[in-house]
């Protein structure tokens, strides 16, 4: 009976074979860079890749510092390095201690190629950008329905807001024919009132990913009219529908993160929002308390008509005082100015000067006073008035004599 041998064993064996041969031990290796991933370790995984074949290959971390570049899809490298076998999985791979480039692979070259293309028509034009609805209700899909991304979707919509509606077109996302069926999924989504679409896919090499890279794909994502959440890949993936997207998110799940907004952060908002108005609300209407109490304090002191018929009256009250004052004052006044007119009058008076010793002698009819000799002859009848009364009398003889 022939020899049974564990798994362990035969992997060790062919280990042992793989570092017995020399050429493994030092080799270069010229091909493309596909599915690259930059570890947190420091590792970097690559698969080289050419025309007929793919070798999976690894980079420590301890080798990165000889590395002048950043490996990026598409690139054409020469690596160098120990191809061994790692027993756990029986896998081979390149260990690669160096890597230097070499050009720009087929794909690549295509790539780059038709982004300077699209850019110089303007289709990654910022103008041409929509805005993201903050509070989107239905959402498009565009992507496998067996894919992971559709579960990320799913999974994020469910823990954060499970009444938005998803809407899914399902679309291929690899080989041959996917670019059409995407396009057809875009086109179909757009014409149903949407309020945002998210196309895309789970991570893979730049094969996997081309149909997000084909011009048709892009000018269908440029002329829809909902917005376009591009979500291809991983983060550090990148495809044409990215630049012409409206938004481009790192992952399926944070397109749906951005795409669905959180219900509960919503009522919370909401019930912020409430409080902040009712403590507004409540701050006004204590402050339009107040302005109607002092209204009514001003109304009943000032605009009161009994008060104001008591100010009024005050004020006539105010107004007699001082016009009897006034009268009183001026009545005084006029007593005194009197007084003083009545002593000067009295002492301008006939009587008081008759009450001296003079008389005041007129013509016989009283009409006229005789105030010189010349006035009168011998013979005339005179009329004399003294202090005790009158008496009359006639001219004997004149004679003029001067006092002075």
């Amino acid at each position: 009976m022939a020899s049974v041998y564990s798994v362990s064993q035969v992997n060790n064996y062919i280990k042992n074979m793989f570092e017995q041969d020399f050429l493994l031990k030092r080799v270069q290796i010229k091909g493309e860079i596909s599915n690259c991933k930059y570890h947190s370790s420091g590792h970097i995984y690559f698969t080289l890749k050419d025309g007929g074949a793919t070798l999976a290959c690894v980079m420590w971390s301890s080798h990165r510092r000889g590395l002048k570049f950043d490996l990026k899809e598409g690139q054409n490298v020469i690596a160098e390095g120990t191809v061994a076998v790692y027993e756990k999985d029986g896998k081979f791979q390149l260990y690669a201690s160096s890597i230097i480039p070499c050009g720009v692979g087929a794909l690549y070259q295509r790539f780059e190629e038709l982004k300077n293309r699209l850019e110089e028509m303007g289709m990654f034009a910022r103008e041409y950008k929509r805005p993201i609805p903050k509070y989107a209700r239905k959402v498009g899909i565009v992507t496998s329905k067996t894919g992971a991304a559709i579960q990320d979707i799913i999974n994020v919509t469910r823990r954060r807001n499970p009444f938005v509606q998803l809407v899914l077109y399902p679309a291929q996302v690899q080989g041959d024919g996917a670019a059409e069926t995407i396009v057809a999924g875009i086109e179909t989504l757009d014409k149903m009132g949407l309020d945002v679409l998210i196309v895309g896919r789970g991570g893979g090499s730049i094969e996997d990913l081309w149909a997000f890279n084909e011009e048709c794909v892009a000018q269908a994502v440029f002329n829809c009219m909902t917005p376009v959440i591009s979500a291809v890949g991983h983060e550090t993936d990148t495809t044409i529908i990215d630049f012409v997207s409206d938004f481009r998110a790192p992952t399926p799940s944070a397109a749906a993160e951005i795409a669905v907004f959180d219900c509960q952060v919503f009522a919370g908002k909401i019930a912020e929002y409430e409080r902040r108005l009712s403590g507004m609300l409540r701050t006004k209407f204590s402050s339009r308390l107040e302005r109607l109490e002092q209204y009514r304090l001003k109304l009943l002191r000032l605009y009161n008509p009994a008060q104001k018929i008591l100010q009024k009256r005050q004020y006539l009250l105010d107004v007699e005082g001082r016009l009897e004052r006034y009268i009183h004052d001026a009545l005084k006044q006029r007593r005194q100015q009197l007084a003083i007119c009545s002593e000067r009058l009295n002492g301008l008076s006939p009587l008081k000067q008759l009450m001296r010793g003079y008389s005041y002698v007129t013509t016989e009819d009283g009409e006229h006073a005789v105030t010189s000799v010349s006035a009168v002859k011998a013979g005339d009848n005179l009329r004399v008035r003294m202090s005790d009364g009158e008496l009359m009398a006639e001219v004997v003889s004149v004679s003029e004599k001067r006092l002075d």
